[in-house]
């Protein structure tokens, strides 16, 4: 890589010191930027510049109020200066370059490729140089079309001169959040459940001393046009922030999670902020077979109640679930993860861990009978050997389309809706239980 020198312009702005800008981020790759800057209006129709905004805006819905003044036109400037950008708007312009040797080669600029530049020089000799060479390269000003930060530049009309507040308010993609829980359980399934909001900031911009509201729900939006503009590389590095609580509200048909304080959203950054104080939980461990969806294997989930008898009672904002358990040393292990949906208050909540080790299972069908051209019965039969050392009681799933009735079982049928039944199997430590039932279709 060369070192590159610039010579910059100095650009006209209107904007000074910003007396507050939030930010209300979605689950979506949305985010609502609102902007308010103190700014200086010049006498009747002039050009404005309006920096430091989102790299990833949509300039088509940039929302523009000050009193008095009339916006007429807006351009969204994002060709922004790069080594290959001075390059390419120098072709067929002097340029002065310096190699590694200290020699200066002035001349006309005729191609730039990946790895090597062509210069004319004033006797019409040509010079093709490798870039790997190249100490630095010198251009005599910042060509006009390319802009040091995104900008939006604007046409206004003012009545008079004057120094006010203007509010700018935008959607951008590049932001997005999402919940992540860390549930930690003991052995009487009691589980410490805490909460963070992660926040991904790829926007191309910073969102200082900001105040952060998150939209919880799926927002419908139409079909965006394809983006004309470069993706930014995710950042690796994360700020940790956390002690605050989020105060929470319905807002339209969605919750709306505004954070107590002022925070940075800094770009290229995954920031965590606490959504609420860990809650004591008390969950219940299911075991469940369903051989449509894990055929040789019984499944072991946790289950809890979000209500406020349960130190919970708030809506949830979907996320992902991560469960550990402490062993009899005091340690915690990694036992299980799932992905949380957005549930409201006192509503159940399932996470699924995993597959249980020492339960065996088995289904088989072991008869086949059709009664006429539109019936037929299947005997099945679920075989289950608990190799555990305490009872377990396993929900059996099984599911069934078109008009259907269980004929005859050897335990009590639960019929959970039109296209799904179940039964409860109490499996003895080291004993094995078969369960049979027959399904007549039509």
């Amino acid at each position: 890589m060369f070192r590159i020198l610039l010579v910059t312009l100095l650009l006209a702005s209107g904007t000074f010191a910003k007396p507050g800008v939030s930010v209300t981020v979605y689950n979506q790759d949305l985010a609502l930027v609102r902007d308010v800057r103190d700014m200086a209006f010049p006498k009747g129709t002039a050009p404005l510049l309006f920096r430091d905004v989102a790299a990833r805006i949509d300039a088509s819905s940039v929302h523009f109020k000050s009193s008095g003044i009339t916006l007429l036109e807006q351009n969204y400037d994002y060709d922004l200066v790069s080594p290959d950008k001075l390059l390419e708007k120098y072709v067929d312009a002097s340029i002065e370059v310096i190699g590694e040797n200290g020699d200066v080669v002035e001349g006309t600029l005729l191609t730039a490729t990946g790895q090597t530049i062509v210069i004319q020089s004033d006797d019409g000799a040509l010079r093709s140089l490798l870039t790997k060479s190249i100490v630095e390269v010198r251009f005599p000003k910042l060509p006009e079309g390319l802009i040091t930060r995104p900008t939006l530049r604007w046409l206004v009309n003012s009545p008079s001169a004057a120094h006010q507040e203007a509010e700018v308010s935008y959607l951008t993609s590049g932001l997005s959040w999402n919940a992540d829980y860390v549930a930690v359980i003991d052995e009487s399934n009691k589980a410490d459940l805490s909460a963070w909001v992660t926040l991904n900031n790829t926007s191309g911009a910073s969102y200082k001393n900001a105040k952060l509201k998150l939209i919880a729900g799926e927002v419908h939006r139409a079909q965006p046009p394809s983006p004309k503009y470069n993706d930014f590389m995710r950042a690796e590095a994360m700020a940790m922030d956390g002690g605050s609580q989020f105060s929470e509200k319905s807002f339209f048909e969605y919750h709306l999670y505004t954070l107590e304080r002022a925070t940075d959203v800094l770009n290229n950054q995954t920031k965590q902020v606490s959504l609420f104080p860990d809650a004591e939980v008390q969950t219940k461990r299911i075991y469940e077979y369903d051989y449509s969806r894990n055929n040789d294997k019984v499944s072991v989930s946790l289950e809890f109640l979000n209500s406020k008898d349960n130190d919970l009672g708030i809506p949830l904002p979907a996320g992902r679930v991560r469960v550990f358990q402490r062993d009899t040393d005091g340690s915690q292990e990694f036992i299980g993860e799932d992905n949380l949906d957005h549930t409201p208050r006192d509503e159940k909540v399932r996470v699924t861990i995993g597959n249980a080790f020492d339960i065996a299972v088995e289904r088989i069908q072991k008869d086949y009978r059709q009664i006429s051209s539109t019936v037929y019965e299947q005997d099945i039969e679920v075989k289950l050997r608990n190799r555990k050392t305490e009872p377990v009681t396993v929900v059996v799933v099984d599911h069934s389309w078109g008009d259907w009735q269980i004929t005859k079982s050897s335990l009590p049928v639960r019929k959970v809706s039109a296209y799904q039944l179940e039964f409860d199997v109490v499996a003895e430590p080291d004993k094995e239980v078969v369960l049979t039932y027959t399904i007549r279709n039509r």
